[in-house]
């Protein structure tokens, strides 16, 4: 594993420590399986090396983000050949300069950074307009903190757009809906020991990270949840509403060393406060149209990890672990409220869909330790990764209620870059992922199905692929953990409309 793909891995993991409070150690009770043959038939897909400019890599935009729109742009963050000049204080592991890059119809286009010489820029979300949003050093050294600064930006229309701050230096957007609204974290100047311990971006700050939302040239600081001084913005669908975390005290629980962290909804000007399970830490990690989010949350005590659901009409709800787990954790929710993610059990972590009230344990590749699940889309298509304990795998694909099929099998013609990490898929099956070449770098590329949407792709192979394999575990819907509760109370918001 290279570094920038291992800090990856090494995000995830510091998301669930934090989290959890604790290490995570498997569960000790058997699990039930309901082995059975299934065919099942797949597409080819045609691999797509979406390149660098210059350097040895590029890496599609994750943990909490969109880096393929429904229209097949295409969106990484592309090495240069240049070393960053504020190394080692890099916004990527390699200290090389950064800029996103996008792909459509054989085209890559450099959306470079904000003016000045060396500066890095990370892309996070692509619309189906076209927009980009992300972060850009702007050449500046933040004089409180020593650091580089960097700035939240709008890639449209070929320009870099700094969306500024909330007075403070620093300031990264998450996300952007398809009405322009963009979301994410800034700082205003009101000094906070908090908002490092609260450190959703790269360095050291010295003052309040607020959760904003930009449209038309204004920032609105969305707020606060109870007498918490830092939130983040993450995500913001196309009714305006917006989903992130925020500290709701001031006072460092004993158990995770910082304030206690609840998700949050916000929308109309009221930010709600979703509630942990129990714990003093939870996260937001994907929400969709209908104002769904799920993500994962402490249970009381703060030494158990599980996966959520919340909306505003069933509140917020315990999703549970495999039988004789303990830890879960929710990744991604589409549009019909079908739920991806992972939980352990004693036959190591797998990943599960949470599907019509029943968790369905999806399986791994033959002689893996584990599966993790990235992204589902509208038709039901999950994307993941499976592969040996504490090492890259490859991609799999689940569709069709088949099992884990290996994505590196169905690509026609051969390829040299191995899939090892998907990051989405859109409502057209189209891929975004992680290929790792001969020489050991990293690509983002695309897989493309060989199908009926795309029947002018050149050298598809449109034949169908079949695999038997042993259907996905059913677990019963009762599952270890599966409680309702309740919403907490809204609270005032001093944003006006309704990601790191």
């Amino acid at each position: 594993m290279d570094a920038p793909h291992a800090l990856v891995h090494l995000m995830r993991v510091m998301v669930v420590t934090v989290l959890a409070g604790v290490a995570m150690p498997l569960g000790v009770f058997a699990q039930d399986r309901v082995p059975q043959e299934k065919t099942a038939k797949h597409h080819h897909y045609k691999l797509i090396d979406m390149g660098t400019l210059g350097g040895p890599g590029s890496f599609s935009p994750f943990p909490w983000a969109l880096d393929i729109d429904s229209r097949g742009l295409a969106t990484a963050e592309a090495d240069t050949s240049m070393v960053d000049p504020y190394a080692p204080n890099c916004l990527q592991s390699d200290c090389l300069v950064n800029h996103p890059i996008t792909w459509q119809h054989g085209v890559q286009t450099d959306l470079g950074a904000l003016p000045g010489v060396g500066n890095s820029s990370i892309p996070n979300w692509v619309n189906d307009v076209g927009d980009v949003v992300g972060m850009s050093n702007n050449g500046v050294i933040d004089p409180l903190t020593g650091y580089p600064e960097f700035r939240a930006v709008l890639w449209r229309d070929g320009n870099a757009i700094d969306l500024g701050t909330l007075g403070g230096n620093v300031s990264f957007a998450n996300a952007i809906n398809d009405h322009g609204v963009v979301v994410g974290g800034a700082l205003n100047t009101i000094p906070d020991n908090d908002s490092t311990a609260f450190n959703w971006n790269p360095f050291p700050v010295a003052t309040q990270f607020r959760a904003f939302m930009w449209k038309d040239g204004l920032m609105r600081d969305l707020g606060t949840l109870g007498s918490g001084n830092d939130a983040v913005a993450l995500f913001v669908n196309d009714r305006g509403q917006v989903s992130g975390v925020s500290f709701t005290n001031a006072t460092p629980s004993p158990t995770t060393g910082v304030p206690t962290q609840d998700p949050f909804f916000w929308d109309g000007g009221q930010m709600v406060d979703i509630g942990t399970l129990g714990g003093t830490s939870g996260a937001a990690n994907w929400m969709n149209s209908r104002g769904q989010v799920v993500g994962s949350s402490n249970l009381a005590g703060d030494q158990l990890l599980h996966a959520f659901l919340w909306d505003e009409k069933q509140g917020l709800k315990d999703l549970g672990t495999l039988p004789g787990g303990n830890y879960s954790e929710a990744f991604s929710v589409n549009d019909a409220g079908e739920v991806v993610g992972w939980s352990d059990s004693p036959h190591g972590f797998d990943a599960v869909l949470w599907k019509n009230g029943r968790m369905i344990d999806l399986g791994k590749l033959p002689g893996d330790c584990y599966s993790e699940p990235q992204s589902i889309n509208s038709r039901g298509q999950i994307v993941g990764n499976s592969g040996p304990c504490g090492e890259d795998g490859n991609g799999v694909l689940w569709e069709n209620g088949g099992a884990p099929v290996n994505l590196n099998t169905l690509i026609t013609p051969a390829s040299n870059v191995t899939v090892i990490f998907t990051v989405a898929i859109n409502d057209r099956g189209e891929i975004g992922a992680h290929g790792q070449l001969p020489d050991g770098n990293q690509h983002a590329v695309l897989l493309i199905p060989c199908d009926e949407n795309h029947a002018s792709v050149a050298g598809c192979d449109f034949a169908p692929v079949e695999s038997a394999a042993d259907a996905p575990t059913i677990a019963s819907s009762a599952t270890r953990s599966g409680a309702e509760v309740t919403p907490r109370h809204r609270a005032p918001s001093t944003g006006h409309l309704g990601r790191f």
